[in-house]
């Protein structure tokens, strides 16, 4: 599977994404490919991530290239944890995923810290915020990771894929 700048080949996003500020979403689809280990794809939609267990971790910061920390926020949504319990059998083999922006920067979040829910701020896949919905300019989905707050590297506005390994 190729989709919206992921290859097979092992990402860089540190180094392979100019982390330019992005103020308008990069494109119009909405959709949320999850790729399970093996291949198999999915599209997903927020009325998919909304039907699963809601979540909300408050005193979030954003952390944004070109803009600084802004907040504490309280961010709404499924953890991602509980969405991958929803998709992948129990017995799966897995040791990390990847959650990409349709801009393709990227995060990469091992296994222990996916399932770990860090004193109850666990990385989220955020569809709210502050009891509103995100808008589509403010991501309309972004996986926040609650314990970063200085590199902006595990913060992904305008999520687009969703991929395990």
């Amino acid at each position: 599977m190729s989709a919206v700048g992921y290859t097979h080949a092992e990402p860089d996003w540190v180094h392979g994404h100019p982390h330019e500020p992005n103020p308008a979403p990069p494109s119009d689809d909405v959709t949320i490919t999850l790729t399970l280990p093996g291949g198999q794809a999915q599209r997903l939609t927020v009325e998919t991530l909304q039907s699963l267990p809601f979540t909300t971790v408050p005193d979030c910061t954003i952390v944004s290239t070109g803009h600084g920390a802004s907040g504490p926020f309280t961010f709404g949504g499924v953890t991602l944890q509980a969405l991958l319990s929803a998709f992948l059998p129990v017995d799966a083999n897995w040791q990390f995923v990847d959650v990409v922006s349709g801009d393709g920067f990227g995060a990469r979040l091992q296994r222990e810290e996916v399932l770990d829910d860090a004193g109850g701020r666990p990385v989220l896949l955020a569809y709210m915020l502050d009891g509103a919905a995100l808008s589509r300019e403010a991501g309309l989905v972004r996986l926040i990771a609650p314990i970063e707050t200085d590199d902006a590297l595990k913060q992904v506005k305008w999520v687009a894929q969703i991929v395990v390994k």
